[in-house]
């Protein structure tokens, strides 16, 4: 399937020829009919998979037809930079169609909060917010979205998980109740199923790759101590030329500790919350540009950013959530690409580890711990049950672990060894190991920091 049987007004079509768009991704294929069509929609789908343009595409279409200069439509993001980047694709795609948008976030100076007052009183097509400065706008009573025609919620499980929930049901009280609300989530649990019901109309359900990594991710583990933690990042970083690398720790506090270290010898910069907006933006634009090769940052870039041809993404510090896992990774081998991801796992982080193997369906290849940083933590093996020290094997011994884990067989009891209890039979969808309930099941036991102090 090509763009062109979509049908979009010639102006578009032709912004897409132009920028080299032929075939749609899986989830463009199936949002853009049913947004075109006016439906409401739930979708699903894991990130680099095109679905910003799933939903842009059609909007721009359908506004193009209407010639209406109103606000015609509201996108919500949870972070500046997703609202920055969004803000960033509706400027390509609509550069032949002549259609205004605005991103309206948190963070600027007064001067930025004029401007963004004035830009949507003058008047935009399409507004790109956070849901805090949205808020606030509202409250001056100067905007109007009296001609509103569709709502789109974009990241809305992460928008949930930062606890914008009820500013959400906020905003929605300002929108006329005849549009069209269209909700896009990595992830789809209960308190999502539940909040769509409350701001959408009986709407179509697309599930597109749920909890699954790109096939062009080259994706390994090593198994190490904390102070062995900044050397193996040195070590990594040393073996090859990278051009755009992304290191994901835990804490802002990590990220400008590691800064620290790696500013001695790379070209990195550190991104967090502390900085400026007019600070983050110029390092953002530097890491595109490829002035930057290195940046260090927390999960607010896991799912804000897109660019283009990013190398290698090391996790330095094992994500809490096997879903961040999925987007954390989900920076590099986009749009078919290849790339590699690298996690760090400390004895504590096993838990987690185990969850983000689960999740994915994946065993991950152990890589050898470099000789010069010692010994490697006893790791139990997965085949054996046994301990054993991932820093012992012989060079070139990285083994690839490829059968699914509940499929492991016991080795032959050896002389003497006595016949273990069978277990008690479970039929139930948790002891099969689906990644859909793993990732359930262990929601009962996230715990997630306030990250509103980094967004807004």
């Amino acid at each position: 399937m090509t763009f062109d049987k979509f049908n979009f007004v010639d102006t578009l079509q032709e912004g897409l020829d132009a920028m080299g768009f032929d075939k749609p991704t899986p989830i463009q294929q199936e949002a853009i009919p049913a947004i075109m069509d006016g439906k409401d929609l739930i979708a699903t789908a894991q990130t680099g998979t095109g679905k910003t343009a799933a939903f842009i595409l059609p909007i721009l279409h359908k506004i193009a037809k209407s010639g209406s200069s109103d606000i015609n439509t509201l996108i919500l993001a949870p972070t500046r930079e997703l609202a920055i980047q969004i803000d960033q694709q509706i400027q390509g795609f609509a550069y032949f169609l002549g259609i205004s948008s605005i991103a309206v976030y948190g963070g600027g100076d007064g001067i930025v909060w004029e401007q963004q007052k004035r830009a949507l009183e003058t008047g935009a097509e399409i507004v790109v917010a956070t849901p805090g400065r949205l808020i606030a706008l509202l409250a001056s009573g100067k905007i109007k979205f009296n001609n509103l025609q569709h709502l789109i919620l974009d990241e809305a499980d992460r928008m949930m998980d930062m606890g914008f929930s009820e500013d959400l049901l906020k905003i929605v009280t300002y929108l006329p109740k005849n549009r069209q609300t269209v909700l896009f989530s990595a992830t789809m649990p209960a308190k999502i199923r539940q909040f769509s019901s409350k701001i959408l109309t009986d709407p179509i359900s697309i599930s597109i790759a749920l909890g699954k990594t790109a096939k062009g991710i080259t994706q390994s583990v090593y198994h190490v101590h904390d102070n062995q933690k900044e050397g193996l990042v040195k070590h990594i970083l040393s073996q090859k030329a990278y051009e755009a690398v992304i290191i994901f720790a835990s804490t802002k506090d990590k990220v400008k500790s590691l800064y620290k270290v790696l500013k001695k010898e790379f070209e990195v910069e550190a991104f967090h919350s502390d900085l400026e907006q007019v600070e983050r933006e110029k390092i953002m634009s530097a890491f595109k540009n490829r002035a930057i090769k290195i940046l260090i940052g927390t999960d607010i870039i896991s799912r804000g950013i897109d660019v283009v041809g990013i190398e290698l993404v090391i996790n330095y510090d094992t994500p809490s959530d096997p879903e961040d896992y999925v987007h954390r990774v989900g920076r590099t081998a986009r749009a078919d690409s290849q790339g590699e991801a690298i996690t760090f796992v400390n004895p504590k982080d096993r838990y987690k580890f185990n969850n983000i193997e689960k999740l994915i369906g994946l065993e991950l290849e152990q890589q050898v711990l470099p000789e010069h940083l010692g010994e490697a933590p006893k790791v139990d093996d997965r085949s054996e049950g046994t301990s054993r020290s991932s820093g012992n094997k012989k060079k070139g011994g990285n083994k690839k672990f490829s059968k699914p884990r509940n499929n492991q067989s016991r080795p032959p009891r050896k002389d003497g060894e006595s016949k273990p209890k069978p277990k008690a039979e479970n039929n139930s969808s948790e002891a099969k190991g689906t990644p859909k309930t793993v990732s359930s099941q262990h929601s009962k036991f996230r715990t997630r920091k306030n990250v509103n102090s980094e967004t807004e």
